[in-house]
């Protein structure tokens, strides 16, 4: 990378992690902590509090990706870190399950992930974006990493309240780093791109890494309502299920940093991704088991936790950097506010279909759906063919 890709990546890649640090640390205790709340004592209405957010945001991704293609990227991030923290705010002192549920919609308001993602994709080429979009990964993985050992001891030392009040200070901080970190956006025309929405709504390839995104979020957000119970149920306090956790993910993260770019550069990235997908079958298919078998052990369940980062990690790097390639420049910001919609409305469907499982199927449902959806994914996914990485205009500084 040229330093001024650094310099773009490591600070995108912050404002990603310090929200991100914000919603990972509510992640792991949230449905244990919400059912404390008036109103909480049905999964259905948690899984809503939970999923509400990719709702909000699900509505305003491609409002604000077609935004940032006009008014600039930067604006579009501050606005939407400023209503991320106050949602944040108003989240920190609910009383009720409902408040809460308030709370969680205008935290989802601040639907910035299109337009960071793409002020990162102007910022660097075609040749060093997937690398750069694995930036953005490494420190989601990382922050993830961090909340499973930290929030069961802040939960229990500050509450859900407190959580939610800490979320809003790392969206005020994250703001501090798009002033004065960030890099300078390139100049870019303010007119409106022709047939912008069209143009990525009819791009099939574009379509197949949209509904992947989908399937990815379902899959993770729905499986987040199942894992905490599955893992109180063998025995283990959830003060310690990042003992669980933290080793599954930084393994996955060691497997695929070593595998991802060299595959890439030998032009095996579609059976990458393919290949991923199939590790999220498995690892589903693999914690229904588990659900469905009480003698299935804490070390299986890990393992399966092992598969299932590894193959969520790689798509997490690849596919936005796919549809940074893929998109035309002019219409950047539309494609990726399309893709970041999708992303939400999985987390969302993730959250309020999970939480319906648990209650009329139980974990193992959940886990069973969860793989249905991955082998459709897979199937739909066999017709990408990743287009070849081609040299930027941008020159070093």
């Amino acid at each position: 990378m040229w330093p001024s890709e650094r310099r773009a990546s490591l600070a995108l890649a912050g404002i990603f992690a310090l929200r991100m640090l914000g919603l990972f640390l509510v992640l792991p205790v949230f449905a244990l902590e919400a059912a404390r709340l008036p109103g909480g004592d049905d999964p259905a209405r948690v899984g809503l509090a939970m999923g509400i957010y990719g709702l909000a945001q699900a509505l305003l991704q491609i409002p604000l990706g077609l935004a940032s293609d006009r008014l600039g990227r930067k604006r579009v991030i501050l606005a939407g870190l400023a209503l991320f923290a106050l949602g944040s705010a108003l989240a920190a002192t609910a009383s009720t399950l409902d408040m809460l549920i308030v709370a969680r919609a205008l935290q989802g308001a601040g639907a910035i992930s299109a337009a960071v993602t793409a002020l990162l994709a102007d910022l660097t080429r075609d040749t060093v974006r997937t690398k750069a979009m694995a930036l953005v990964g490494v420190s989601i993985a990382l922050v993830f990493a961090l909340s499973l050992v930290a929030a069961p001891p802040l939960a229990a030392a500050i509450g859900l309240g407190g959580l939610f009040g800490l979320t809003g200070a790392l969206a005020l901080a994250g703001m501090a780093v798009v002033v004065w970190v960030v890099p300078a956006e390139p100049l870019r025309s303010t007119a409106p791109a022709p047939g912008g929405l069209a143009t990525v709504l009819r791009h099939r390839d574009l379509l197949r890494l949209d509904v992947g995104v989908l399937t990815l979020h379902t899959v993770q957000m729905a499986m987040w309502m199942a894992v905490p119970g599955l893992l109180v149920s063998a025995g283990i306090d959830k003060a310690h299920h990042w003992q669980i956790y933290l080793p599954a993910l930084l393994a996955s993260f060691l497997i695929m940093g070593g595998l991802l770019f060299r595959l890439e550069r030998r032009g095996h990235l579609g059976a990458v991704l393919r290949g991923a997908i199939g590790l999220l079958v498995l690892a589903q298919g693999g914690l229904a088991w588990a659900a469905s078998h009480e003698a299935g052990s804490v070390l299986i369940t890990a393992v399966w936790l092992l598969v299932f980062f590894l193959g969520f990690n790689t798509l997490e790097a690849s596919q936005p950097s796919l549809v940074s390639r893929l998109a035309p420049a002019h219409v950047r910001g539309a494609a990726l506010g399309v893709y970041n919609t999708l992303q939400s409305l999985g987390l969302f469907a993730g959250g309020a279909l999970g939480g319906w499982l648990m209650r009329h199927m139980g974990a193992a449902g959940v886990f069973g759906l969860g793989a249905a959806l991955c082998v459709l994914w897979l199937a739909l996914s066999w017709g990408l063919r990743p287009p070849p990485a081609a040299p930027s205009a941008l020159r070093p500084t």
